[in-house]
C-alpha cells in the first residue's frame, strides 16, 4: 500500500510541476475562470415557452373555468396538475413540477358577481427568475385580457379591474437574474479548467516523446490515471470554491444549503469531468487535438445543461440525449444548494448519474490509455 502511494505521489508531483511551470496552463487555471466569472456574472436573459403551470382553484365556477381555459388556450403555458389543497400547491412548485401556481380564492365568482375585484395569487419558481418574470408578465396579459372581455361582457365596471393579481415569487424573492446564472457558475468554470488540463495530460506525454516511457515504466494505468486526475481534481475544485465565495460576497448571492452538498457535488462533478478530459487526451495523438476535443465537448455539454436555456424547451428525443450530459446534473444540484437550501440527500438524484457515468469513463480511458498504441 506504501509503495502504491508513493507511486501515485510521485506522478501526481510530475503532474503539478508540468502544469506549474508552464505559462499557457497556469492561465487556464486563472484566466478562462475569471473572464467566465464576470461575463456570466452580468450576463443576459432568454426567453421562454411552453410554461408549466399548476391550479388551484377553489371557486370551481363557471367564470374561473372560463379564466382557465383562456389560459391554456394562449399557446403559452402547458398545464402542469390541477391541485386540491395548499400542500399540493407548496409540493409542486418544491419540487419544481411546475414553473407558476395559480390560487383562485372561493370568493372569486361571487366578488366579481357583486362588483368587487377578485384576487387571483399566483406563485412563481423563483429559482429561475426571468422564467419566472415573463411567465408572470405572459399571464398578467392574459388576466387583462380576460378583464376586458369581463368588462365588454358588463360584468364588471369600466372605472377599476375586476380581477387583481397577487403574484410572488419563491427561492429568488426579488427574480434577480444574476443569482440564477453565479449560483451555477462554480460548475461551469471548474469544468474549463478540468477539461483543458486532463485532456492535455495524456497528449502532452505523446507530442513530447515520453509516452513509451511512461507504458514501460513500474506503473500501472491506473496509477498513472490517478496520478494524472489529482492536479486536475484540486485545481478544478479550488477554482469552484473560490468563485462560489465570490459569488456570495461579490454578486450576492444567497448560500441556503450546506457545505457539505456543495463540495460532495462538486467532487462528483469534477472526478466525472476528468473521466471525460482522460479519455479525450487518450484518444488525442496531440495536445492540439487534445484542446479540440476538449472544446467540442464543452460547447454543447454547456449549451444543453440548462445554464442558459430552459431544457424543456428542447425536442423530446433532445431532452432524452441530455439525460448523459454530466454538466446538467451539476448546474440543478448547486442551483438547489444556493437558492434553495439542499443538503447532501436532497441532491443525491443529481450525484448517481455523475458517479455512474464516472464509473464508465475512468475504466475506459484507463484501457484506452494502455493499449492504443502512438
Amino acid at each position: 500500500m506504501k509503495a502504491f502511494l508513493l507511486r501515485i505521489l510521485a506522478i501526481v508531483q510530475k503532474e503539478f510541476m508540468m502544469v506549474l511551470k508552464d505559462k499557457k496552463s497556469r492561465f487556464v487555471i486563472i484566466g478562462p475562470p475569471l473572464i467566465q466569472f464576470f461575463v456570466f456574472g452580468y450576463a443576459a436573459t432568454y426567453d421562454l415557452q411552453n410554461v408549466r403551470y399548476a391550479v388551484f382553484d377553489e371557486s370551481r365556477t363557471a367564470l374561473s373555468r372560463q379564466l382557465l381555459v383562456h389560459v391554456e388556450g394562449s399557446g403559452i403555458f402547458r398545464p402542469a396538475g390541477y391541485l386540491e389543497d395548499q400542500h399540493q400547491l407548496n409540493e409542486i412548485i418544491d419540487n419544481q413540477d411546475a414553473r407558476l401556481a395559480i390560487h383562485i380564492g372561493p370568493e372569486f365568482d361571487n366578488a366579481l358577481q357583486n362588483g368587487r375585484p377578485a384576487t387571483i395569487q399566483v406563485i412563481a419558481d423563483g429559482r429561475n427568475p426571468n422564467v419566472a418574470l415573463i411567465a408572470m408578465g405572459y399571464f398578467s396579459s392574459m388576466v387583462e385580457q380576460f378583464n376586458q372581455e369581463l368588462v365588454e361582457r358588463g360584468m364588471v365596471a369600466t372605472t377599476g379591474p375586476g380581477l387583481r393579481l397577487d403574484d410572488r415569487a419563491w427561492f429568488n424573492e426579488n427574480l434577480r437574474s444574476r443569482w440564477f446564472f453565479v449560483s451555477a457558475l462554480g460548475g461551469i468554470i471548474s469544468m474549463v479548467v478540468v477539461m483543458i488540463l486532463t485532456s492535455l495530460s495524456v497528449a502532452r506525454e505523446r507530442e513530447f516523446g515520453t509516452f513509451d516511457q511512461l507504458l514501460v515504466a513500474p506503473f500501472s494505468a491506473g496509477e498513472i490515471l490517478i496520478g494524472k486526475s489529482l492536479p486536475g481534481i484540486v485545481f478544478g475544485l479550488l477554482d469552484a470554491l473560490i468563485f462560489a465565495v465570490g459569488a456570495i460576497y461579490w454578486f450576492g448571492v444567497p448560500f441556503r444549503g450546506t457545505i457539505t452538498a456543495l463540495v460532495l457535488s462538486l467532487l462528483a462533478f469534477i472526478i466525472t469531468i476528468v473521466g471525460v478530459g482522460l479519455l479525450v487526451s487518450s484518444l488525442a495523438m496531440t495536445m492540439q487535438q487534445g484542446l479540440l476535443g476538449s472544446f467540442l465537448f464543452i460547447m454543447p455539454a454547456v449549451t444543453l445543461s440548462g445554464f442558459a436555456t430552459p431544457i424543456e424547451n428542447m425536442p423530446s428525443w433532445l431532452q432524452n440525449a441530455d439525460l448523459i450530459n454530466p454538466v446538467r446534473y451539476i448546474i440543478i444540484a448547486l442551483r438547489t444548494i444556493f437558492l434553495e437550501g439542499a443538503n447532501s440527500a436532497m441532491v443525491w438524484p443529481q450525484l448517481w448519474p455523475l458517479l455512474l457515468m464516472a464509473a464508465v469513463t475512468l475504466p475506459l480511458a484507463a484501457w484506452l490509455f494502455r493499449h492504443r498504441s502512438v
